[in-house]
């Protein structure tokens, strides 16, 4: 059987590396596959959920690519901060800014937060959509931790140096990708994922 072709809607690297290692087997695209089409669809995720934000963007591009689409939506939840950056966190310190200007606010607005009320959550919802059934699956992943001070590690993205982990003594950027997916949010969420396609043909 010849393998379908599911496209992931991201065009961050980090991410596909990450979702490839759950998705051996499926032949994968990215948004990156379709930068030459000029009516590639720009998204606006109105959700108030990071699941509503998932759903609308795979609804979106499996519309634009007639494929199957994996969404995710996910971010960091910080306690002491009422929950911020939350779906916020890959624009946390404004549209036209990338991660390290987004871990240099987060830093500041909890400049002032003693280490024991710096508790996080990285949260991670998947939707996946078949335009030819018009049907959703939805996965969704958490792990806990707290924000230090200080970035540490040099793996990962987004905040990942940022959050440690106190069961394993380290932020997720100083543990190698086989590490990260056996405890990260998105692992926990591909992993769901997996099962779901080892029971249902893909």
């Amino acid at each position: 059987m010849n393998p379908r072709t599911l496209l992931v809607a991201t065009t961050n690297s980090g991410k596909l590396l990450e979702m490839s290692h759950y998705l051996q087997g499926i032949q994968l695209k990215s948004l990156k596959d379709f930068s030459q089409s000029s009516n590639i669809p720009t998204v606006e995720e109105t959700g108030k959920t990071f699941l509503e934000n998932a759903l609308i963007k795979a609804h979106a591009y499996a519309a634009f690519s007639g494929l199957t689409t994996l969404a995710d939506d996910s971010g960091l939840v910080v306690e002491s901060l009422g929950g911020a950056p939350g779906i916020y966190s890959a624009r946390y310190a404004g549209e036209d800014t990338n991660d390290a200007d987004n871990r240099k606010k987060l830093l500041f607005e909890m400049k002032d937060i003693p280490q024991k009320k710096r508790q996080a959550s990285f949260v991670c919802a998947l939707a996946l959509y078949d335009p030819d059934t018009q049907k959703s699956e939805c996965f969704e992943g958490r792990v806990e931790g707290e924000i230090l001070f200080e970035e540490r590690g040099e793996n990962g993205f987004g905040y990942d140096s940022l959050f440690f982990v106190p069961s394993l003594g380290k932020t997720t950027a100083q543990l190698s990708l086989e590490e990260k997916n056996r405890i990260s949010h998105r692992g926990q969420a591909l992993q769901k994922l997996k099962q779901y396609f080892n029971v249902n043909e893909f």
